[in-house]
């Protein structure tokens, strides 16, 4: 008696996956990473949302590509819209009225790629800062904010030349601003007009040339370095913050698949919601309302979109100085603000080296500070913070005047007083907060929580009683690095010899002190004063 053995057949599914596995490895790739861990706080949901309006903006983009043709040939509008009837418009002007009044859901996809954008670049800010307060852009981290400002910084251009394709009054207005500040520069400013105009202003290529750009050149170098920026991010992972069990060496937190998968997968989808919600309730860039570009017009109350409201700030405030040298004029009204505002861009994008450097700190870290543990810091951070708010109060000089009844003058005078001043102020003040901070976290430490209750001892006197706060709440508020400062070695040597001190060198345990220094950090509660005050001794 023979039996025969049946094979049965794997599911189709199952036999493509395993065909594709045998050539590409996924199971293999996927096995090794996808059970990763990774810290989980709320603060990093701020880089998703800049990835998620980025895909946002992507995805729109290419919608908006299929409808809107980026010439400047004048034609005549026919179209639903009647005040407008008849006129003469670029076709780019009058393609994207085709695309707000006649292409099905045009407007609100043109809507949402508006405010996805202005999303993302604001997620950026408020990520970029965040990473900066917590100290982590720190090694092995550097490159990544390298990464992430220059997202930011293209994402600024990227937004511009988009802004500028309807052609309209507006738009049209801002780069004749650019083109004016570019006509500034000496010797090459008229060659930059001429190659990126096509001719003399408007030429007849700009808007070609700036589509080009804008859904070629700039997203394609974007997608590069968040694909960059996202390998480094897995490789790297999140900091995370301070916490029993917690260490430079060891990553608490929950695995990619399916935790933070799940999550991501329906944050992108709020995301979404919440910026199509906010494109179908609030109107933004009527061109419509505003008419097409005519060199011989300017549209009164033009704003550029927040993101360039510091170099606007920067150019209308400024006096309008003029040098003449052998025939020719420097703008120095304009050339000064062109110089500011890539210097102020630099330092940031080269802060974490310069930090680096000063504290002479080359270890790795992956515990994320707090930002009043690190005053210096936290005080530049907020002092550029109100330089660029006062800028952007700046930038809209106009607006502030019209709508709060002020004198236009004195709204500029404010503002050019208050750039200097105002960061140092706000310098000053955070500083003292951060370290007010110190002292009440070593007081909660020492004496624990007031926990409100008041009791009357013996003799009379009237005290609250302290709570003892958590092992974890003790670790958390004891576990930042503390530093001494740097000194600056012995003017002569152990055989006698005078060693040569660079001014660099100099310089360096200057500003180290500045960090580090006794006016910068409140020493921590050492374990025998906590033994000492919980033992009892002048302790409530």
């Amino acid at each position: 008696m023979s039996t025969v053995t049946e094979t049965k057949k794997a599911p189709a599914g199952e036999r493509v996956a395993d065909w594709a596995d045998g050539r590409l490895g996924i199971y293999t790739l996927a096995k090794a990473n996808m059970r990763k861990i990774f810290p989980d706080h709320w603060s990093f949901m701020l880089g998703e949302v800049c990835l998620y309006s980025f895909l946002i903006i992507i995805l729109t983009g290419v919608y908006l590509t299929m409808f809107f043709h980026p010439s400047m040939n004048e034609v005549e509008y026919v179209g639903p819209y009647v005040p407008l009837q008849g006129q003469l418009m670029s076709e780019a002007f009058n393609s994207t009225m085709h695309i707000s009044f006649e292409v099905r859901g045009g407007l609100l996809i043109r809507q949402i790629h508006h405010w996805a954008a202005l999303i993302f670049l604001a997620g950026m800010f408020v990520h970029m800062m965040r990473v900066f307060f917590t100290g982590a852009f720190r090694k092995p981290r550097e490159i990544n904010w390298l990464f992430g400002f220059l997202l930011f910084f293209l994402g600024m251009f990227t937004g511009f030349t988009g802004y500028s394709l309807p052609d309209d009054l507006l738009s049209g207005t801002g780069v004749r601003f650019m083109q004016g500040a570019i006509l500034s520069v000496p010797v090459l400013g008229t060659y930059l007009s001429m190659f990126l105009f096509g001719g003399e202003f408007p030429g007849g290529d700009f808007v070609a040339r700036f589509y080009s750009a804008h859904v070629l050149l700039l997203p394609g170098i974007m997608l590069g370095l968040v694909v960059a920026h996202l390998i480094l991010v897995f490789v790297h992972k999140h900091t995370h913050f301070a916490g029993p069990g917690r260490t430079n060496n060891n990553v608490v937190g929950m695995p990619l698949l399916p935790v933070y998968m799940a999550k991501a997968g329906g944050f992108f989808f709020l995301v979404f919601g919440v910026i199509a919600v906010i494109a179908a309730i609030a109107s933004i860039n009527p061109i419509w309302a505003i008419g097409p570009y005519r060199p011989d017009q300017v549209s009164t109350g033009a704003q550029p979109d927040w993101y360039m409201g510091f170099a606007e700030g920067l150019i209308r405030v400024m006096p309008g100085w003029e040098i003449n040298l052998w025939g020719h004029t420097l703008v120095l009204g304009v050339m000064i603000p062109l110089a500011i505002f890539p210097a102020v861009l630099a330092a940031i994008a080269v802060y974490p080296f310069i930090e680096s450097w000063i504290t002479g700190d080359k270890r790795e870290h992956h515990i994320a500070q707090r930002p009043r543990n690190a005053p210096t810091r936290t005080a530049f951070g907020v002092a550029w913070i109100t330089a660029y708010m006062i800028m952007l109060v700046g930038g809209g000089n106009d607006l502030w005047a019209t709508h709060f009844h002020l004198s236009l003058n004195s709204i500029t005078w404010f503002v050019r007083i208050f750039f200097f001043a105002g960061p140092v102020i706000a310098f000053i003040a955070t500083k003292r907060i951060c370290l007010g901070l110190q002292r009440r976290d070593k007081d909660k430490v020492l004496h624990g929580r007031e926990s409100g209750i008041i009791k009357r001892l013996p003799h009379g006197e009237f005290v609250e009683v302290h709570q003892p706060l958590s092992q974890g709440e003790l670790h958390r508020l004891t576990a930042h690095e503390q530093y001494d400062a740097a000194e600056l070695p012995p003017a002569v040597d152990e055989n006698g010899v005078e060693r040569k001190i660079g001014r660099m060198e100099k310089l360096r345990v200057k500003l180290n002190k500045g960090y580090y220094g006794d006016d910068s950090q409140i020493a921590k509660p050492t374990v025998e004063e906590y033994k000492e005050i919980q033992s009892g001794h002048g302790h409530h």
